[in-house]
């Protein structure tokens, strides 16, 4: 490759960090605005085609399996691409940001596998975004450490074949990022993430004989796999490396992708890995697309919409069998538990249910699943061993017996529960404290012993929003309104103020919290990503 001229890209609004011209080498940036010219133009076409099929399920409140594609579904014939060997064993997953603490823990955690996340995980600060890429860079060379300065603990990487092999997350479609611009307009996110990612650590993964291995969030349909099979054609063409080296791992965390789990797999076929149940973001995305469907679309209080309410084990038992017919690997969901330093009966009763969600996983068929914290690895991993012993994954085992309906995936009314006071008042706290460390610039929060990302926080405002314009009475005869949403909120955040002290209140976010909570909650015109609002108030 010749040496590349100067980046079209201008980095704008951004103070120098240390050690960036590593990352933002004139060869990078290049390669990044390759990726924004060639690609942008589809992903803008494929945002619009998002609002249409939204507008179609407003009409219709349904969804079904398409018709134009079901020669795919239906053809027995076709598999996705063996797995690399790297990721062949894939039982025990953690997921973090990429800070340079995290980074060191989570390679260390005994996990098979770290999700480095980029987005959910991680408010995308410009420190974030260059430096996080920065210390994957680092681990990968074995040239980071750390020392917590309140602690004095330091964190040094294992030898290298107890490492976890990293998964990498870029931000979703939708997000842009402000500090990088073409002509005056924003870089795609998903394209800086993965540009930056690719660009520097393709061949340095090869020689580590592992590779370019990405989860894409927020997917919507088979056709933005598509745009992302394109992006890793051209990219492996780019750098030099051979075709197949990337793999990618779907999240089916939409109500749509839901629908397409076999076409999202057919479009990546050389490039997939498997697909994922993302609890959160799916809860979320249903209230999204079905939020003016009437009361059997209503959800209950997020806690009481288990993986074993009907709707939920439709979605994670096709998920498995779909990944099983076509040789790719089920990864489950999220154990967010974060143990109790102080409280061994929290811890105890909380073990107890990780176990059990993990236990029933690896019985449904799953190949592994995601832990939030180190202390949740061995309860996780006992879990596989007991079912995989010393296989790698239970791709073999196929769930012919699964057979799920389009209906089945949207009876959310199947479910025997309802939206309570306590419900509410719990997604307003949690939705304060989570937006308020958020615009801080943290993307991982611990909230009342669990690890909260922002699809919390979107399932947490999307309820509030529901619950008041589906007009729902609560067990305690009051009605969600507006009002009331305002009344708990300025409860909470006098509580907040109360529990922190009046310093570090005023040191925080946590008014800015409240209202732009109360904003994506109460306007009339629903966000489509809470995101999109928070992102122009996060300085940095």
């Amino acid at each position: 490759m010749s040496a590349p001229a100067p980046s079209p890209l201008a980095i704008v609004e951004a103070e120098p960090l240390p050690r960036q011209e590593e990352v933002l080498t004139d060869a990078a940036l290049a390669f990044v605005a390759e990726l924004h010219r060639r690609f942008t133009p589809r992903r803008d076409e494929l945002l619009a085609r998002r609002a249409d099929r939204r507008a179609a399920i407003a009409r219709t409140s349904t969804l079904d399996f398409l018709p134009e594609t079901a020669q795919i579904r239906e053809d027995e014939s076709w598999k996705v691409a063996p797995a690399p060997a790297a990721l062949s064993d894939r039982r025990v997953e953690i997921t973090g940001p990429t800070d340079r603490k995290m980074t060191i823990n989570a390679l260390n955690s005994g996990a098979k596998v770290w999700l480095a996340d980029f987005e959910d995980a991680s408010a995308p600060t410009w420190e974030n975004v260059v430096l996080g890429q920065l210390n994957l860079i680092d681990a990968y060379e074995r040239r980071i450490d750390f020392t917590d300065d309140r602690t004095g603990k330091s964190y040094a990487l294992r030898p290298a074949d107890e490492l976890a092999t990293v998964v990498m997350r870029p931000r979703g479609w939708h997000l842009d990022e402000r500090h990088l611009t073409f002509e005056g307009r924003p870089v795609p996110g998903a394209l800086v993430d993965f540009g930056l990612y690719f660009f520097h650590n393709a061949k340095r993964l090869i020689d580590l004989g592992k590779g370019p291995y990405f989860y894409l969030p927020k997917t919507e349909s088979h056709l933005e796999a598509r745009l992302w099979n394109d992006v890793f054609v051209f990219a492996q063409d780019y750098v030099g490396v051979p075709q197949g080296t990337v793999r990618a791992t779907v999240l089916i965390e939409t109500i749509t992708a839901a629908y397409e789990m076999d076409e999202i797999l057919y479009e990546l076929k050389d490039h997939a890995a498997g697909l994922n149940a993302g609890r959160w973001d799916y809860l979320f995305s249903i209230v999204k697309n079905f939020r003016d469907g009437g009361a059997k679309f209503v959800l209950p209080d997020r806690n009481a919409v288990t993986m074993t309410a009907p709707f939920m084990r439709a979605y994670t038992e096709l998920l498995v069998r779909t990944c099983h017919r076509r040789g790719a690997h089920a990864i489950g969901g999220m154990a967010a538990f974060i143990p109790s330093r102080r409280d061994a009966e929290v811890n105890k009763v909380a073990f107890e249910k990780v176990k059990a969600d993990k236990d029933r996983e690896a019985a449904d068929g799953f190949d592994g699943s995601w832990v939030a914290h180190p202390d949740l690895v061995p309860i996780a991993m006992a879990s596989f061993d007991a079912v995989l012993g010393d296989k790698p994954n239970q791709k073999d085992r196929l769930r012919e017996d699964v057979s799920v309906a389009a209906g089945d995936l949207i009876a959310i009314d199947s479910l025997d529960a309802h939206p309570t006071y306590e419900g509410l008042r719990n997604a307003v706290q949690v939705g304060i404290r989570y937006i308020e460390a958020w615009l801080r610039g943290l993307g991982a929060v611990a909230i009342f012993n669990l690890m909260e990302d922002a699809a919390t926080a979107e399932i947490s405002r999307s309820q509030i929003w529901q619950w008041i314009n589906a007009g729902v009475v609560f067990e305690n005869g009051e009605r969600a309104t507006p009002e009331l949403a305002r009344k708990v909120a300025a409860q909470e955040l006098a509580a907040i103020r109360e529990e922190i002290g009046e310093e570090a209140f005023a040191a925080g976010k946590w008014q800015q919290a409240h209202d732009l909570l109360l904003h994506v909650a109460l306007d009339e015109d629903y966000a489509d990503f809470l995101t999109l609002p928070a992102y122009k108030q996060l300085t940095g």
